[in-house]
């Protein structure tokens, strides 16, 4: 296979990376590289495994291949995952990952919970879609991410928060499912790819193993890339960013409702296929005195009445950069009180992690300055 070139920054300095990454790979394309190489075939799930279920961090740990292929992995390609720059502690438990790549850096959130472990991931460095509310997108657009880099988020939590550490009386089947949200920093069907391909081997039983039915997707709706996603043969939950109860306030707050009306987004969302008949969600972040009112929530439920979805309520995160401010507990109570007594399944989102800026909307790009968006599809 020919070495790619690419440069990635480490530390305040550039170096030259002449050999391609392992980690991030399909079966698929390992399947190629083996056969290069004159393996048979079944070397290709052998070394997926490695990457994926055991997540080992060296070519050498891979016990059962052969020496020699050992040797020619290693030194042909790299085993690398993305270097974490900092850690920030929150007094809730909540830890917050600043990753360096080349030429930009994204935070993801691990957020522990009694019965569950959740991991918030990204797929863009910064976000192109400036919806008016969010700190990522008022921060900027740098890049789309690499599957590797997207896998190498779940990678790095996973490995430093084993269950066994904290509660080590439980041995046998994990306990403590992992949940993964891809509601990070970015819009994946902007990055429909490398986020497609890292869901698949997220998802795999022999790859991460994480069950499609734990694994949900946050978008504000980019057609063409969600009508393809239903497609797909095994598919994450979905959730819908709404925010707004009608076209005219979507608009003010979202761009992107120029471009994907609400109506239409609304339509593709219900035809999209939830893993295991779950519920399809739509995700409505309350800005105090804009679009938090009882009538904008009887409004929601008339559009949204008689549909098997849910609405997920998020009170806004603030930050000094974010030109809103938070609802009060009552009025954020009136609001879901007058969803659910129109039939509206509806929950409210628990803020995890706001002392750090790692609540919902409050992930942003560190340093440099923001990169053309790219064109939506």
């Amino acid at each position: 296979m020919p070495a790619r070139v690419g440069h990635a920054r480490v530390q305040g300095y550039d170096r030259v990376m002449s050999r391609p990454n392992l980690f991030g790979m399909s079966e698929g394309a390992l399947a190629a590289l083996v056969a290069e190489r004159g393996e048979p075939a079944f070397r290709a799930r052998q070394i997926y495994a490695w990457l994926y279920h055991r997540r080992v961090r060296e070519v050498g740990a891979m016990v059962n291949l052969p020496k020699p292929l050992r040797a020619a992995l290693a030194e042909g390609f790299e085993l690398r995952w993305p270097e974490v720059a900092e850690r920030a502690l929150s007094f809730d438990g909540t830890r917050k990952y600043l990753f360096r790549l080349d030429g930009a850096t994204i935070e993801s959130v691990y957020i522990p919970e009694d019965d569950r472990r959740t991991i918030c991931i990204s797929t863009q460095a910064g976000c192109p879609l400036k919806c008016a509310f969010c700190l990522t997108g008022i921060a900027g657009y740098k890049r789309n991410l690499r599957a590797w880099e997207i896998l190498g988020q779940v990678a790095t939590v996973m490995e430093e928060h084993p269950v066994a550490a904290t509660h080590p009386h439980r041995r046998g089947e994990d306990p403590f499912p992992w949940n993964i949200v891809v509601m990070g920093m970015g819009e994946p069907l902007l990055n429909y790819e490398a986020t497609v391909e890292a869901l698949r081997i997220l998802m795999d039983e022999g790859g991460f193993g994480v069950p499609p039915r734990k694994l949900t997707l946050s978008t504000v709706g980019i057609l063409p890339a969600l009508e393809k996603l239903a497609k797909e043969p095994v598919r994450p939950n979905l959730a819908i960013s709404l925010h707004a109860p009608d076209p005219g306030l979507r608009r003010a707050l979202m761009p992107i409702e120029e471009k994907y009306s609400f109506d239409r987004v609304i339509e593709a969302a219900l035809r999209y296929p939830i893993p295991r008949g779950g519920l399809v969600t739509f995700e409505y972040v309350l800005l105090g005195g804009v679009n938090d009112s009882v009538a904008h929530a009887r409004e929601l439920a008339r559009r949204l009445g008689g549909k098997r979805v849910k609405v997920n309520l998020i009170p806004l995160n603030p930050a000094p950069e974010i030109p809103f401010k938070a609802p009060t507990p009552e009025t954020v109570d009136a609001f879901g009180q007058a969803l659910a007594a129109a039939g509206v399944t509806v929950s409210v989102r628990r803020p995890r992690g706001r002392d750090i800026l790692a609540a919902c909307g409050q992930l942003h790009l560190k340093k440099g300055a923001p990169a053309p968006a790219p064109a939506h599809p």
